[in-house]
């Protein structure tokens, strides 16, 4: 009988490993459709940059408000550690390795991007920043 049990374990787990279903999570989902629409705006686009990402992370912006300059302006320099927002309010360390349960609900994830991006760049973020950017905070 365990012999059986064992044979049809394995048989299950060759058959998930080897179909042809994604094993990609809402995070993959979400790179793979900022490289969609950033492919389509540039067909040259080869691929996202975590470096790229800490770049738009860290650089001052002159567009957006002017207590927001930067994305570190909130959320601090260490994306590890909880950053504040301008009225004192508490925020959840940006980095996956610290906030695991980050960047799952897709529908979040765009509601941050529009609401910080008009914020600190006083416009909405393209598909290729937020594909770094999300590529940066997930190498965290």
């Amino acid at each position: 009988m365990n012999r059986k049990l064992t044979a049809i374990s394995l048989a299950t787990m060759l058959a998930l490993s080897s179909s042809g279903a994604s094993m990609a999570g809402p995070r993959e989902d979400q790179l793979d459709k900022y490289a969609s629409a950033a492919k389509a705006a540039n067909p040259a686009f080869s691929g996202f940059s975590a470096a790229g990402g800490k770049t738009l992370h860290t650089q001052t912006f002159a567009g957006g408000k002017a207590d927001t300059p930067t994305c570190t302006s909130c959320h601090g320099n260490d994306t590890r550690d909880p950053g504040r927002n301008p009225a004192g309010k508490a925020i959840e360390p940006m980095a996956l390795s610290a906030s695991p349960a980050r960047y799952t609900d897709p529908a979040k994830v765009e509601k941050w991007f529009k609401r910080n991006c008009n914020e600190v760049l006083g416009r909405e973020c393209t598909p290729l920043e937020k594909g770094d950017w999300l590529s940066f905070m997930i190498s965290q």
